[in-house]
């Protein structure tokens, strides 16, 4: 049979636990529900291989927001991510994960992944963030993923590669059933039921189109198209505050991270083009995206990572890190460009926008167990709610996932589902194979991306958000009617589209829904440019109801660690002022 040829097939299988995305938070989900429950079947479901996928497929630099005893305390690190993120979080998740994550760093160092220590042994953690310190470097950090997919072989666990969740199952009283997917080499379905189901499938990277034009130099990970806020929508779950983009700062034309906070524990900063530092901390927030957004508009632009005043010493214990681990590329970047840190500055440039928890807040709604609002139906990571999760996050969030999916497991037998929703979701996968003549996928993807960029980039104005609707829904007509799929690589990527269309439709409902300015640059409406905590301090949630698209607001839950007044809006005073 010739790769990728088309074949019509079906087939079921079943298990205990369903954890879909092998990328960071999925194989520790999948780790810990077989851990909890060594006689259950799990099965980790990725539209890749779990060998070399996700985020983390090359590698991480470091933890950006590791919680270290003697360094920083769970209290410490709650407070700092409530300001950060403007008081709209669920604290008791905040805090449960920092509670949680030095276990997990140890567990890491167990399975053979190395961080940065001392002479004393001890972790060598770095101060980035406004109040506490939180970064602890990884110049072993390649090593991740192997070890990672060492402990998956461990514990036995049934990987099946190369198939792509396309929908999830319900029973009629709204519990998960399990999913259907699609086999990117071949095109069959294989139906998969499941007493609880865990969503892992990282950020919706692929959603604005990078400056450079090319759809694959995105700045998170080009395989996380946001098949999981699609998918979770579809099934009724509650998606919150989608309006909290997530822009960040990146080496101008690479469009990978600058690495301030990787770079700043060294003694690296952010500048403009006079050299002078403008913001007091480069911890990545929605204010900080502001300043830097301002200051490139000032006159004052380009912006830099300056490293140049660095010992060379130092410069080349920060090369070891950025030119090795996780985008190994970027030294040939800077070597092609014929950038040497210890003479000349880095330009930097502001990223497109995505939906993003792990460097923002925009995710599927979850408590602090990691359970959505569909019973049996869990999500974390990237695509998780709770805010600056990171891949530490990840890791800590997608093992509370796992233990609790299996405890729901344990106790619940599988939920019957209607054939119906099978034949239904098989014909509209298959639709784009069908067709003679049409559009290309990339083409779709490519129109898409652009209209988001010309519309939904921040500054937001109501009017081209309006204008933005109507063009997406006639690039939507074009997709659902015109796009064809020519082989099963062409229809994972006519599949990947439909999931950045109804991610874009959901950036231009929740910014519409939310009537003021909040998060910065993130959230920056020019018809409301004032935060309004009065009507506003609170979670939008979005949902599908009646197979339409609402929104709601959802009271922010009493803080378990309190904020005083004057902390409150720390993060909005970084501008660095002029002194006489």
């Amino acid at each position: 049979m010739a790769l990728d040829q088309i074949v019509d097939g079906l087939s079921e299988v079943s298990c205990d636990v369903l954890v879909i995305g092998g990328g960071t938070a999925g194989p520790m989900a999948a780790l810990k529900a077989k851990l909890k429950n060594p006689k259950a079947n799990v099965v980790l479901l990725e539209k890749a291989n779990v060998k070399r996928s996700g985020a983390i497929s090359m590698g991480m630099d470091g933890l950006n927001n590791a919680v270290i005893p003697g360094y920083a305390t769970p209290e410490q690190y709650t407070k700092e991510i409530t300001i950060a993120n403007d008081g709209i979080v669920d604290q008791k998740a905040v805090y449960k994960y920092a509670q949680n994550c030095y276990k997990i760093i140890e567990e890491l160092d167990s399975f053979g992944i190395r961080f940065l220590k001392n002479e004393n042994g001890d972790y060598a953690v770095k101060k980035v963030h406004h109040i506490g310190t939180y970064v602890l470097p990884m110049p072993n950090g390649e090593t991740v993923k192997k070890a990672l997919y060492r402990q998956l072989r461990r514990a036995r666990i049934l990987i099946s590669n190369r198939y792509m969740a396309t929908r999830l199952l319900k029973s009629s009283d709204g519990r998960i059933a399990g999913a259907i997917s699609v086999n990117t080499r071949t095109a069959a379905i294989l139906v998969i039921k499941a007493k609880a189901v865990i969503l892992c499938m990282g950020a919706a990277g692929r959603l604005g189109l990078p400056t450079s034009g090319y759809m694959f130099g995105t700045y998170e990970n080009a395989a996380n198209s946001g098949d999981g806020y699609a998918m979770a929508y579809h099934a009724g779950a509650a998606l919150a505050n989608l309006e909290c983009y997530q822009i960040n700062p990146l080496i101008k034309d690479y469009n990978g991270p600058a690495c301030a906070y990787v770079a700043g524990p060294f003694g690296a900063f952010t500048a403009n083009n006079e050299g002078s530092r403008f913001i007091e901390c480069d911890y990545w927030s929605g204010q900080m995206m502001l300043e830097f957004y301002n200051e490139l508009l000032s006159g004052k632009g380009p912006v830099f990572l300056q490293l140049k005043h660095l010992h060379p010493n130092t410069i080349e214990e920060i090369e070891s890190t950025l030119h090795k681990v996780e985008r190994p590329t970027r030294g040939l970047f800077q070597q092609g460009r014929g950038v040497d840190y210890r003479n000349e500055s880095i330009e930097m440039h502001i990223s497109e926008i995505g939906f993003c928890s792990g460097h923002s807040a925009s995710g599927v709604f979850v408590d602090d167990n990691a359970r959505t609002t569909v019973p049996g139906l869990y999500a974390a990571g990237d695509m998780a709610s709770v805010p600056h999760n990171y891949m530490l996050g990840a890791f800590t969030n997608g093992s509370v996932a796992g233990i609790d999916a299996m405890e729901f497991a344990d106790s619940h037998d599988f939920a019957e589902f209607d054939a119906q929703d099978v034949a239904k979701e098989r014909d509209r996968v298959l639709a784009p194979t069908k067709r003679e003549d049409g559009i290309p996928p990339n083409q779709v993807e490519y129109k898409t991306r652009r209209l988001v960029n010309d519309y939904l980039q921040p500054p937001k104005v109501t009017r081209k958000y309006e204008l933005g609707m109507r063009r997406l829904a006639e690039a939507r007509e074009d997709m659902q009617e015109r796009m064809i799929a020519r082989n099963a690589h062409e229809l994972l990527r006519a599949l990947e589209v439909q999931s950045i269309m109804d991610c874009a439709d959901m950036a231009v409902h929740a910014s519409l829904y939310r009537e003021e300015s909040r998060w910065g640059l993130y959230h920056w409406r020019t018809d409301f440019p004032e935060k309004d905590n009065e009507n506003w301090f609170c979670h939008t949630l979005l949902s599908k109801q009646n197979g339409k698209m609402t929104s709601e607001k959802r009271a922010v839950e009493p803080y378990v660690v309190p904020i005083a007044d004057d902390e409150k809006d720390l993060y909005d005073k970084q501008r660095i002022r002029a002194t006489a």
